[in-house]
């Protein structure tokens, strides 16, 4: 595993030193930029490189080694690894996230925002621009230049009127509003899964999806979207669920 510390040992064991100041780490599959970054960053006496990865595989194991403020992450890396940014936030919540992309583009730029980062900037950003950047982020705001900002507002504004739009709502399929039906009834995972015939696995896979394509984050918004938008059916009337892998069809009232 080639994690290299601050002080270019590649185990890492003594990158960490006690000084204050912001704990950097930096992700990128091109050496020459990491190099770059860390000697920008040198010369900054409140931030301090802790860690450099080249991988995702890296990334993973400088998070758990390295206490971390903020982590400049290579925009390339995450490409076609959609729960990337997600599994790095859960294993260390308090590290605060710089993606670096080649190229901006609306709706790569509208995603990632959406999945918690706190900057986008352009791999060409200067010197001066990125210690600012990681200085702000360090202390809690979010970078957002101008087109960023017109990108994330007109995707929200979109996105709601997709939700007041009967015509542009998004398409569920049956299955998934079998699931919903029972998420809005107080179901478990687990009783949804016996009753469709299916494993939890199954049932958390497609509560995901659900919640993507409605933009809610939990069971609890979920339900009070489906009340809101009124997506399932009259209460009295049935609606089939449907048969999953090596089920039977069965029939619930909802």
């Amino acid at each position: 595993m080639n994690i290299e510390g601050a002080n270019g040992f590649e185990d890492g064991t003594l990158a960490v030193d006690a000084r204050p100041g912001i704990r950097v780490i930096l992700a990128d599959s091109q050496a020459i930029y990491r190099v770059g970054m860390r000697k920008v960053f040198a010369l900054e006496d409140d931030i301090r490189v802790v860690a450099q990865a080249e991988t995702l595989e890296n990334m993973f194991a400088a998070l758990q080694r390295y206490p971390t403020d903020v982590v400049v992450l290579e925009g390339a890396l995450i490409m076609g690894v959609p729960d990337a940014l997600n599994n790095f936030q859960r294993r260390a919540p308090e590290a605060k996230f710089i993606v670096q992309v080649a190229e901006s583009d609306e709706s790569g730029t509208v995603e990632l925002y959406r999945k918690g980062v706190r900057g986008v900037v352009p791999r060409s950003i200067s010197p001066d621009l990125l210690i600012k950047c990681v200085r702000k982020i360090a202390a809690g705001e979010t970078w957002i230049d101008n087109q960023s900002i017109g990108w994330v507002i007109e995707a929200y504004r979109a996105q709601a009127s997709a939700a007041t739009d009967p015509n542009k709502a998004p398409r569920l399929s049956e299955k998934e509003l079998a699931i919903i039906a029972c998420i809005t009834r107080g179901m478990r995972n687990k009783e949804i899964a016996y009753q469709i015939g299916t494993t939890e696995q199954v049932i958390k896979n497609y509560l995901r999806k659900v919640y993507d394509k409605l933009g809610v984050s939990d069971r609890l918004e979920l339900a009070l979207y489906c009340l809101h938008h009124k997506i399932l059916q009259n209460d009295h009337e049935e609606m089939p669920v449907p048969a999953m892998a090596g089920s039977q069809p069965m029939r619930a009232k909802f």
